[in-house]
């Protein structure tokens, strides 16, 4: 396990369950995990994943399952908070899914809510900045604002699953974009085999 902190993010992208894998992921590595939903994605999690829950109703254990308290969640539009500062020291910042709509703000430094006001404190600190794009075609913007960010140091890492490990359900499909992520965050897991390397080895 890592000893340490991150920041992870869920906009309202298509793919929540992307969010949901992560995070149960990741309380199992970090001692401190902050979490930021939009409005938009609580709205997916109940579209996509059929979770009933409200911002008022929004707890650790409907994201995880059961109580946890690795797992602390955000205010969009609370600046008074860890993330929102550089002087508050954390090992990188997830966004999953990763709209394009939060990616353009980021991209074009406007800092408008916590997220972007965070993602921004990880590119100014130089710290680990992963955004997991969920769009399809991307357009000529989308494209541009994913090439500033990159040439700022951010990782832009689409929600594209791998097939080689022949996952068989709709969660194993996700965790093979999940692995890729914890893999960009140096942590070892078993999501999903390596490459050339069977299971059995």
């Amino acid at each position: 396990m890592k000893t340490g902190r991150l920041v992870v993010a869920v906009t309202g992208a298509s793919g929540g369950l992307y969010g949901l894998r992560f995070l149960r992921q990741a309380v199992q590595h970090y001692n401190e995990v902050y979490a930021i939903y939009t409005e938009q994605a609580i709205q997916v999690l109940q579209t996509e994943i059929g979770i009933k829950v409200s911002r008022a109703t929004l707890t650790p254990e409907v994201i995880l399952g059961a109580p946890n308290e690795r797992l602390r969640l955000l205010e969009m539009k609370n600046y008074f908070t860890p993330p929102a500062s550089g002087s508050f020291r954390h090992d990188g910042m997830v966004i999953i899914p990763c709209s394009m709509g939060t990616l353009g703000r980021i991209s074009q430094g406007i800092s408008d809510d916590l997220i972007t006001r965070s993602a921004d404190v990880c590119m100014k600190e130089k710290r680990p900045l992963i955004l997991v794009a969920r769009e399809t075609p991307f357009n000529l913007i989308h494209l541009r604002n994913m090439t500033q960010l990159a040439e700022a140091g951010a990782t832009i890492l689409p929600a594209n699953p791998s097939f080689y490990s022949r996952p068989q359900t709709i969660e194993a499909v996700v965790d093979t974009v999940v692995a890729r992520v914890l893999q960009q965050l140096g942590i070892d897991h078993k999501l999903t085999p390596e490459w050339g390397i069977s299971e059995t080895q």
